[in-house]
């Protein structure tokens, strides 16, 4: 793994946007990537985030929430990414970080509503996530080119 480029999701509570963000990024990014996704205050992933993505085929199973000091000062990474406003305000700074990005997206686990107004929430940002992967790795390639 020491030729694979580390990139850490980070979100708040580690329970659904980074996970998501952490999947795509698996799958899309194949090996040249190592992947890990914390939170600033870990809840727990929500069982939606579980359901959504098995809806597309992901299979959570062995994930957890983790806490951002299980990396903090222990690991290096190219890229740290921030899912959410609060973890982009919060997030520590990170020695040795080639780059920094911000992709803001809804919290779906703040969405109040019946089950199904729940789950369209989840299936929202789980596409917006997906696509936003995608689309960076796409700018990744075009610039190692």
């Amino acid at each position: 793994m020491a030729d694979k480029t580390r990139v850490l999701v980070l979100c708040t509570g580690n329970s659904a946007r980074s996970q998501m963000a952490e999947a795509f990024i698996r799958r899309y990014g194949g090996d040249r990537f190592e992947v890990h996704s914390a939170g600033l205050e870990p809840k727990g992933i929500n069982p939606f985030t579980v359901r959504v993505m098995q809806e597309a085929g992901y299979d959570l199973a062995g994930h957890r929430s983790k806490d951002l000091n299980e990396y903090f000062g222990k690991l290096h990474f190219g890229y740290i990414i921030t899912v959410c406003s609060r973890a982009e305000a919060q997030c520590p700074i990170f020695p040795g970080v080639s780059i920094r990005l911000h992709w803001p997206f809804d919290d779906p686990a703040a969405v109040e509503g019946t089950d199904e107004e729940k789950l369209e929430a989840f299936r929202r940002v789980r596409d917006e996530i997906e696509a936003k992967v995608r689309s960076w790795l796409s700018d990744v390639d075009a610039e190692a080119r």
